[in-house]
């Protein structure tokens, strides 16, 4: 199965030593890049992404699209007005807060969602083409694992929020 893939030979019974923690996030570093980028030169990446985060809602403010998706709202705004302007959602004043308004799919914005959502895994479907059913299983566990892991990390082991890689530089006293 995976273990074949670098030939190499592992045994279960074992925590992962330090170079098998650091293949393993250089792989996944790369996946992640590579998606990433995907995803920021494909105008249907974006749509899915917008129309994915207010379809479970049924409305949002465009700062909570943003939000949601952690881009600056400015971003979202022009999202949204094409997409209105394409008719996969329509906008209407927030009784709410009069300086905003509120984004909800259109059944053209639904149907786009579903079509980019084949779209997207037919194409994960050609990355998998030929592996076994049995190996897609096992990575969908092994990442349904690792999130799981993550998200029981004690605190004291993550980063304090802030900017990321920030370094202090030393201060002078001369």
């Amino acid at each position: 199965m995976l273990d074949c893939v670098n030939q190499r030979h592992y045994t279960t019974d074992m925590a992962p030593n330090k170079q098998d923690v650091e293949e393993m996030v250089v792989a996944l570093f790369t996946l992640i890049g590579g998606l990433e980028r995907a995803t920021r030169h494909s105008g249907e990446a974006s749509t899915l992404e917008v129309l994915q985060a207010i379809a479970p809602r049924g409305q949002l403010r465009p700062s909570e699209i943003a939000a949601l998706r952690g881009v600056h709202p400015s971003l979202v705004t022009r999202q949204v007005r094409s997409l209105e302007d394409a008719g996969y959602v329509e906008i209407s004043p927030d009784s709410g807060d009069h300086r905003s308004c509120l984004v909800r799919l259109t059944p053209s914005g639904e149907a786009e969602m579903l079509r980019l959502q084949q779209v997207g895994l037919a194409r994960f479907a050609t990355f998998v083409a030929d592996w076994e059913s049995s190996e897609v299983r096992s990575l969908t566990a092994l990442l349904r694992k690792l999130e799981r892991s993550k998200a029981d990390a004690p605190a004291q082991t993550r980063r304090p929020a802030g900017r990321r890689g920030a370094v202090r530089e030393p201060t002078r006293t001369d």
